[in-house]
This record gives C-alpha cells, structure tokens and sequence, in this order.
C-alpha cells in the first residue's frame, strides 16, 4: 500500500509538471505572432495533454484522484518569465530560450520519477515512452531557438 502511495504521489508530480508546461507554452502562444511558433507550441500543448491524460488514467486505476493544479514551482517560474518579458521584450529567440527551461526541468523531473525504486515496471515503461517523447521535443524547441539568432 505505500508503494501504491508513493506511486500516486510520483504521478501527480508529473502531472502538475505537465500542467507547468501546458501553461507555459499557452503563455508563449501569446507572446509571439509567429505562425510556425504557434503551431509548434500548440502541439506541445497537446502532446501534454496526452501525456497528462495517460497519467491521470494511472493515477484513478490505482485508485486516487490526479492532481489538476500546477506545481509551486511552475507558477514561479512563469510569474518570473512574465516579470522578464516586460524587461526584455518578447523575441522569438528569448521565448524558445523560456521554452526550453522548461522543457529542461520536464526532463528532470521525469529522470527524477524514473529513479524511484517503487515504481511498478508498468509505470516505468509508460514513464520511458512519455520521457522519450520529451526529449524529442526539447531537442526540436532547442534546434529552433539554436536557428533564430537574437
């Protein structure tokens, strides 16, 4: 039973993580006024969501409910972003820079839960493929914001 407890907490970190990253990138959908940006930051805001869904399902199997908020930290983070954009503008260079620290901490957090002993292997493969999927995605905000120069 406290594995399963453990686990429960485990997923609903990644799920406020998730929700960090849906909000992040809705925040930076405002920001910009480029088509290819937007499109780009809309399907991360999907994929998200995809992963959020996998994870609250998890969560509710095992017989807990998922966690809809987001994280303390996200909210600092983007209330920091916020405060920094009014300082230093809204390029499309800065904004992928914000992205990809977030897209940075996603990966930890994910590394983090990964080695975590009490995770059943189930758990573990679902978090592998989702982990997967975040990596590509930091490396494809990573190689756009490398393609803009300031």
């Amino acid at each position: 039973m406290e594995n399963n407890q453990a686990t429960i907490e485990t997923l609903n970190d990644l799920i406020q993580i998730n929700n960090d990253r849906i909000k992040g990138f809705e925040n930076a959908v405002k920001e910009t006024e480029d088509a290819e940006l937007v499109s780009v930051f809309n399907n991360k805001i999907l994929e998200s969501q995809q992963l959020r869904a996998t994870l609250t399902e998890e969560v509710q199997v095992l017989g807990a409910d998922a966690d809809a908020g987001t994280s303390v930290s996200g909210t600092i983070h983007r209330t920091w972003l916020e405060l920094k954009a009014n300082f230093t503008g809204h390029s499309s260079h800065s904004i992928l820079e914000d992205c990809e620290f977030g897209e940075d901490a996603i990966k930890k957090a994910y590394q983090s839960a990964l080695e975590e002993e009490h995770l059943p292997a189930y758990i573990r493969d679902i978090l592998n493929d989702q982990k997967m999927i975040l990596d590509q995605s930091h490396d494809e905000i990573k190689a756009l914001r490398d393609s803009i120069t300031n």
